[in-house]
């Protein structure tokens, strides 16, 4: 099966936490950030940045579910695989190595959030200190109806969306008065593999 391109997710108003994420026909609920949707994204703010975000490698928590089926990138997390979100580090907005239970974003959570997370392209190039970190494409957690910026979906659905994932794959967060993707801003391409 080819690869979809686009991944869109809309909701009805700016500060609306559920919304509808669709790839190709499907379409399933999602999260979005406590604060809704931003076109200016800033560390904290708990919304989900509007724009065009290249999805990254999948990680996968390996002993809590199986490998997933994806074009993208696979690889199992660590206890020690993290996300940095100091505006004040040089590492800010990337993924890091840490000592397990060591602050910052870790993959291993409780909740199994992070049992599936990939993180997208968002602030990465240039990094903006202060820009806003660790937006991802994850898990929902039983029990919350928001993130703090990410886009979530059940586990059931994350399986059938990923297995029609790959490179070229986009995450589109609409603004709430929608407009051609075009318009939205982009994250930046992928330098060319040597």
């Amino acid at each position: 099966m080819r690869s979809i391109t686009y991944l869109h997710v809309r909701a009805r108003s700016a500060s609306s936490t559920t919304g509808r994420l669709t790839i190709g026909q499907t379409t399933v609920t999602c999260r979005l950030g406590r604060s809704g949707r931003a076109q200016r994204k800033r560390e904290g703010d708990g919304a989900s940045p509007i724009g065009i975000w290249q999805l990254e490698q999948v990680y996968f928590r390996d002993g809590r579910l199986p490998r997933p089926r994806t074009g993208l990138a696979v690889r199992a997390s660590r206890k020690t695989d993290a996300w940095c979100e100091d505006p004040a580090d040089g590492r800010y907005n990337r993924k890091i190595t840490v000592r397990p239970g060591e602050g910052n974003e870790n993959f291993w959570r409780v909740d199994g959030a992070y049992d599936v997370v990939i993180p997208t392209r968002h602030n990465s190039r240039p990094r903006v200190k202060g820009g806003g970190s660790a937006i991802f494409f994850h898990l929902t957690r039983v029990g919350s109806s928001v993130t703090a910026g990410c886009i979530a979906i059940a586990r059931r659905d994350m399986e059938k969306i990923l297995a029609r994932c790959g490179p070229v794959t986009l995450l589109v967060i609409w603004p709430p008065e929608g407009g051609p993707p075009g318009a939205l801003r982009r994250s930046p391409s992928r330098p060319a593999r040597r």
